[in-house]
């Protein structure tokens, strides 16, 4: 496609982080609303530490949150590790024109000289030995003195002094390319136009201008988005906060909730809620737009998201959503027991009181069960009251000789039979709704049992008296 090029580089080296995800939602957009390209890269030169299930797990994160290569804007994806050959005939290419030299000097050396001197970091001792390529030296480039301004879509001009930044290695002693020389190098030969990325990787910014620049090339159009913070305001870690992208999805979460969160981090939505189809944010995004200050993960917003798009679907939707939490290993009720008319029956009363997709299950599992799940503590708690066996003994009456099973009548029948006994509506249902469910909470108890049916809440509730 013609446009801009955007790209969105990972390392596959764990489970996909949610920083990411937004970076590529944002990148996504972009090129979207641009009419250019996305470029997926897997850099996946770090040998010790990349595992191919890694990179599956990045392609299907990107497919779940709708980036993916059904879409004419994708491309790729391509893997770092197959242009080493390009890395390396660009850091020999620098040499030649002077922009980098070789270094004999060990890092223990490094230190030793430094705490001489009360240094830090490399001063450039190699840089008049004119050292040729050899066992154990290392290509650093050679920072030309002054100052480098990168312009940022996002920060603005940030000016750089050249002084402070010390002569970076390119390849190692043992030949292979670092990662500056070979991000620059790709995004080079895949015509990337624009860099958007988190702001931690500001400070290569300057080193890879300078390559860019050396090379003879126009440095892309720099964007530096806000990183992402936790309840502390700590930069979000995966040793301590929940990141990945795929427990999120493993848990329920939607992956159109989970987009509409992620876009409003460090960006808001136009119009009066920051509840919004893709199609509006994709078409409005801009990094002008984008705020400097870091962006708070906020797991309480992001339930209160999903919800909402919970409750934005229709049954049939909430339904198929569903499924693999009612049918998945650990559904807590048998395929066998499960019946699809009383599930579909119960959705309209139970998809408003769901936080994620994997709520459902555990709300109605009961109906599917041969018999409750009994919570001990509860029945304790309600049957041991005195006024749980008389309450019993009257429902049972008033629901044998109720004519129409439905919602309202059962529940007028039984304020009836909690009047009787001295009840308001909340205490006297305690009983029905143990001894139908097993606990003292779920969904509407009066749509339950018009789901659930005559003779089987009967059977239940005939049952939980005999116990007492």
């Amino acid at each position: 496609m013609s446009g801009p090029r955007f790209r969105f580089a990972p390392s596959p080296t764990g489970f996909f982080h949610v920083g990411g995800a937004r970076t590529a939602l944002w990148n996504w957009a972009l090129a979207h609303n641009q009419g250019g390209t996305f470029v997926l890269r897997i850099e996946d030169t770090d040998e010790e530490r990349n595992r191919p299930e890694w990179t599956q797990g990045i392609i299907d994160a990107l497919a779940w949150i709708g980036i993916g290569a059904d879409d004419p804007c994708f491309e790729g994806p391509y893997f770092q590790s197959h242009y080493a050959e390009a890395h390396v005939a660009a850091a020999h290419q620098l040499y030649e024109q002077g922009n980098a030299y070789y270094c004999d000097m060990t890092p223990a050396e490094v230190e030793a000289r430094n705490k001489i001197e009360g240094n830090q970091g490399y001063q450039g001792w190699s840089r008049n030995l004119s050292l040729g390529p050899g066992p154990g030296r290392v290509l650093r480039f050679k920072v030309p003195a002054g100052s480098t301004t990168v312009h940022d879509l996002v920060r603005g001009e940030v000016v750089f002094d050249n002084a402070l930044i010390e002569d970076f290695v390119l390849l190692r002693s043992n030949g292979n390319p670092m990662f500056l020389l070979a991000n620059v190098v790709d995004d080079v030969n895949m015509r990337i136009s624009h860099v958007v990325r988190a702001e931690e990787h500001l400070p290569n910014a300057p080193k890879q201008q300078m390559i860019w620049d050396a090379l003879g090339h126009q440095p892309p159009v720099w964007a530096h988005v806000p990183v992402l913070v936790n309840e502390a305001r700590k930069k979000l870690s995966k040793r301590r906060d929940k990141v990945a992208l795929e427990q999120y999805r493993d848990e329920g979460y939607l992956p159109d909730a989970m987009v509409n969160y992620l876009m409003t981090l460090g960006w808001t939505p136009k119009g009066d809620s920051e509840i919004a189809p893709w199609s509006e944010m994709e078409r409005d995004f801009r990094l002008e737009d984008v705020n400097h200050s870091p962006a708070f993960f906020d797991l309480k917003k992001l339930a209160a998201f999903n919800g909402d798009h919970i409750r934005m679907l229709s049954t049939i939707d909430f339904y198929e959503a569903c499924k693999p939490w009612l049918f998945g290993p650990n559904a807590p009720f048998p395929r066998s027991g499960f019946d699809e008319a009383m599930f579909l029956a119960m959705a309209p009363h139970i998809q408003p009181r769901c936080v994620t997709l994997a709520d459902a299950a555990g709300v109605v599992d009961f109906l599917f069960q041969p018999e409750p799940v009994v919570d001990e503590a509860s029945w304790t708690k309600v049957m041991g009251a005195a006024e749980a066996a008389p309450m019993l003994a009257g429902a049972i009456a008033a629901y044998t000789a109720l004519t129409a099973w439905a919602a309202e009548p059962l529940k007028q029948a039984l304020e009836a039979v909690g009047e009787a006994n001295g009840l308001k509506l909340g205490k006297a249902q305690a009983p029905v709704r143990v001894a139908v469910t097993g606990r003292t909470v779920g969904p509407p108890l009066f749509e339950a049992l018009e789901v659930l049916g005559r003779d089987e809440t009967l059977r239940r509730m005939r049952a939980a008296e005999a116990r007492l």
